[in-house]
């Protein structure tokens, strides 16, 4: 499988915490698929980060990279051609780091792991 982490779950993944399912952990951790974390929840981090809403043990731009690597997670950029998807999209999601997750799912062929029904919503193949 293809699998697109959204943010929550590349940090709940990262701290093992009892909100990731176990299903998304075990395909996660599967070196039978390929895992991407969006460019876009790098981005997301970083805004919480710098915030103050997203507590992490060093600065995010050198944790989230080190934990990508570290469990064979790839990055995943954010092109023009994805994006051309957001106007197809049905307006269900108020969250612009979500949406463009679902249109990064839609151009690549990637399976949303995702907690939120909303994003389950859209017409994306998801796992949780």
């Amino acid at each position: 499988m293809k699998l697109l982490i959204d943010t929550s779950a590349f940090l709940w993944f990262l701290t093992a915490d009892k909100q990731l399912s176990e299903a998304a952990a075990v395909a996660i951790r599967s070196p039978e698929n390929d895992v991407w974390l969006s460019a876009v929840s790098f981005w997301e981090i970083l805004v919480k980060h710098k915030l103050g809403r997203l507590p992490l043990p060093e600065p995010p731009s050198s944790y989230i990279p080190k934990q990508r690597k570290r469990h064979g997670i790839a990055s995943l950029a954010l092109r023009e051609k994805s994006m051309t998807h957001l106007p197809k999209l049905p307006a269900l999601h108020k969250d612009p780091f979500d949406r463009m997750l679902v249109c990064q799912s839609l151009e690549h062929g990637l399976v949303v792991v995702t907690s939120d029904p909303v994003v389950r919503a859209y017409p994306v193949k998801t796992l949780w």
